[in-house]
């Protein structure tokens, strides 16, 4: 009987601690609802006086103390065959790039990419979205490493407007996101901008550092590690 109260006990209390955590979980999705608005309103306002400084330190504040350690949606894509793609889905942290065909990516950036999706291909899964029709998506993977999935989300077909809320007008793009094994968010970052009339060699260097910095910094080593979310202020933990 002593033995049936020990056990009982002890499931009883793994499903309360099981019930806890879930409920301290902040998605991102959430984390938007409540940020998203005020921040809109202040970059608007920065952009509006040509504060550039200004409006990228606001981006870099939201990410800071309102979106890093919420876990992402599990959101659907498609990939080129048009089958539909969970996030949930990629077991590895994943670099997750954003991007539209309209875009031009700085010359050194795919070479990049490549190079380290080739690297790494064993630790992090490597995800490059666009927002556009399957068979410009289709075109532009022509460009990437084998190593990395291209998936795409058509607008016009209407039928992942909360995806699309949420990852493309929300934020805006190129954006990165990495994201840990267990979906939380790690860094939210932008890509490397620079002078246009730049060597490909100089840009490159400079997307290879800034990516294998991003990667070694929020997905090796500490890619389980849990990030404390600030609720309202206040840490759950």
């Amino acid at each position: 009987m002593k033995r049936f109260l020990l056990l009982f006990f002890i499931i009883f209390g793994l499903n309360i601690q099981a019930q806890t955590e879930k409920s301290d979980k902040l998605f991102f999705s959430d984390a938007l609802v409540m940020h998203l608005p005020k921040y809109n309103k202040e970059a608007k306002a920065a952009y509006r006086h040509r504060e550039f400084e200004k409006a990228e330190n606001l981006f870099d504040t939201l990410v800071e103390t309102k979106l890093k350690g919420t876990y992402i949606d599990n959101f659907k894509f498609l990939n080129l065959r048009g089958k539909e793609v969970a996030l949930y889905d990629f077991k590895k942290p994943v670099y997750l790039l954003t991007y539209a065909s309209w875009c031009i990516p700085g010359k050194g950036e795919i070479p990049a990419l490549n190079e380290l999706a080739e690297k790494y291909q064993d630790r992090i899964d490597f995800v490059m979205l666009f927002w556009d029709k399957r068979e410009t998506a289709k075109e532009l993977s022509k460009k990437f490493n084998s190593h990395i999935e291209v998936l795409y989300v058509d607008e016009t077909t209407n039928k992942h407007s909360y995806v699309v809320e949420n990852m493309k007008h929300s934020l805006g793009l190129p954006t990165c996101y990495l994201i840990a094994g267990n979906k939380q968010i790690m860094n939210i970052k932008r890509s490397v901008f620079h002078p246009y009339n730049i060597s490909k060699e100089k840009s490159f260097q400079l997307n290879y550092e800034a990516i294998n910095s991003a990667i070694t910094n929020n997905l090796i080593g500490n890619s389980q590690d849990k990030i404390p979310v600030q609720f309202n202020g206040i840490s759950p933990e």
